[in-house]
């Protein structure tokens, strides 16, 4: 046997070298795509997701495959190999703010690399540091994110590995957007925090490790600090933002954003007006009140496309004083209440013009539900008799850090074949953002409708909305509201909001 182990290791010689030039004709094709569309740990998003190159290199790695998987030239290709696919899910669905945008983009999607498929998490936490635990590949694979330490503008050979795994190390540990020292704290990247045993566990093996690469050692005295983990894409069109910015807008829902590519979003909001009129300048005795629950479904074709439905029930009370408006929620009986599904639709969500950042537009056509919803003797008004068709147009502009301005245009056609009331409503929200997960926002519109006798209404609101995780938002809302036969009959009116936002 031991006479034929020479005899076989040459035999397979042919299909080693032929693996090694199929992966090194890929590592070249790498190379070419990182030096023509990263600059200065930025990558050109726009221009590499329309370059068929880049689909080419992921559509090759399900049948690449490293004859020694425990040589440096394996280590070498699995780092470029993830790298790549990193790229190729944000570019696939571009434009974003995050990857954390993207629906599974780290733990659902999968991509074949050597004959097997993995997750993005899979690929890196159960094959690869599991096979090389090195924690240096902590500063040369990429995450997409400003926070994660910046890819290169070449890719990784395996005979200059070593040399490439210090050089980034070393320039990430000096780097001190990634690790800051003043006085006696030191402010460390949470890479350290998400992975310290690959550092050693202990605070002491982390400033150890860290201190073997520092030019200017962190004293074991120091205190330890974590630094807040940029997500906002390492994009070149951001570098002009500062990282507060980008992590703000990064991490905030925006209504004029269409979901990514796979997402779903849930949406249930629930609108209580109340109006309170007089038969007389004096006295104010009746009120009329419609609590309106919109659910709505929105799922993303792609990235700047979205497909959805909109169910809307209602439930309305017509009162004499004193009343609640709470009252609505009560037994809705006889000719002064009335409660039921009033319209179902489709939705779709649509930003048309991928320049144009922060603007889109969403329609949607509601068939109404239901007999005589317009009421009848024994019955009041609860919604119109026929179908309804909504268009809105978005625009979010952020400004500075802490601010935001949102405009909002839309065309409301009711009664369609009836009244056919046409309603033009425009609405401006300036928003706050004290802190990621709290928005303040004061809000200002106005809506002339078109029928034979002109109406409008105008409103001015105060709201907030905090965000519970990434998936989950709360949203409060009042406005004081004005209409023209409120006003007519001296009366005032007002609207209190719930909205409820997931994404799956």
């Amino acid at each position: 046997m031991k006479n034929l182990r020479p005899l076989l290791l040459l035999l397979m010689l042919p299909v080693f070298l032929s693996a090694q030039k199929s992966i090194d004709t890929w590592t070249n094709g790498v190379d070419q795509l990182l030096k023509t569309y990263v600059v200065d740990g930025r990558i050109d998003y726009a221009g590499i997701k329309d370059d068929p190159q880049l689909g080419s290199l992921v559509t090759q790695l399900a049948d690449l495959k490293p004859a020694d998987q425990s040589s440096a030239f394996a280590k070498t290709f699995y780092i470029n190999a993830y790298n790549v696919l990193v790229i190729y899910a944000a570019a696939s669905n571009y434009p974003l703010n995050s990857v954390q945008e993207v629906s599974g983009f780290f733990e659902r999607n999968k991509y074949s690399v050597s004959g097997k498929k993995y997750t993005l998490n899979a690929f890196e936490k159960d094959f690869m540091f599991k096979k090389y635990p090195d924690p240096r590949l902590h500063f040369v694979l990429v995450c997409g994110a400003v926070g994660c330490p910046p890819i290169t503008n070449f890719a990784y050979r395996a005979d200059q590995l070593e040399n490439q795994l210090d050089a980034q190390t070393r320039a990430a540990l000096n780097d001190p957007g990634f690790i800051s020292l003043n006085g006696n704290t030191a402010t460390i990247s949470k890479i350290f925090q998400w992975y310290n045993t690959d550092f050693g566990g202990g605070k002491k093996d982390i400033l150890n490790y860290i201190n073997q690469y520092r030019d200017s050692a962190i004293p074991a005295s120091a205190s330890i600090g974590y630094s807040t983990y940029d997500w906002s894409l390492n994009d070149q069109r951001t570098v002009g933002q500062s990282a507060a910015t980008q992590s703000a807008n990064a991490f905030r829902y925006v209504v004029s954003a269409t979901i990514p590519k796979g997402q779903i979003e849930l949406k249930v909001f629930n609108n209580l007006f109340t109006q309170r009129t007089a038969s007389n300048l004096e006295d104010l005795d009746a009120r009329s009140t419609f609590n309106t629950t919109t659910i709505s479904a929105l799922y993303g074709v792609n990235q700047r496309f979205n497909l959805g439905v909109d169910l809307k029930y209602r439930r309305t009370l017509n009162s004499g004083i004193p009343s609640d408006a709470l009252d609505v929620f009560g037994s809705l009986e006889g000719p002064t209440g009335r409660t039921g599904i009033t319209g179902i639709g489709p939705r779709i969500r649509w930003a048309p013009i991928p320049e144009w950042s922060g603007f889109s537009l969403q329609s949607t056509f509601t068939f109404a539900v239901g007999d005589n919803l317009e009421g009848t003797a024994d019955q009041p008004f609860i919604d119109w008799n026929n179908n309804i068709f909504w268009t809105q147009f978005f625009y979010d502009k952020s400004i500075g850090t802490r601010f935001s301005f949102f405009a909002e245009l839309d065309v409301i056609w009711e009664d369609i074949g009836d009244a056919d009331r046409v309603t033009f409503p425009a609405t401006v929200i300036f928003s706050y953002f004290p802190d990621k997960k709290v928005t303040l926002y004061t809000l200002a519109g106005y809506a002339p409708t078109l029928t034979p006798d002109f109406d409008y209404f105008h409103q001015l609101g105060l709201g907030t909305k905090y965000q519970v995780t990434r998936r989950f938002e709360i949203e409060l809302l009042y406005t004081r509201f004005q209409t023209k036969f409120v006003k007519s009959l001296n009366g005032n009116a007002g609207t209190y909001n719930l909205g409820l936002r997931f994404t799956l």
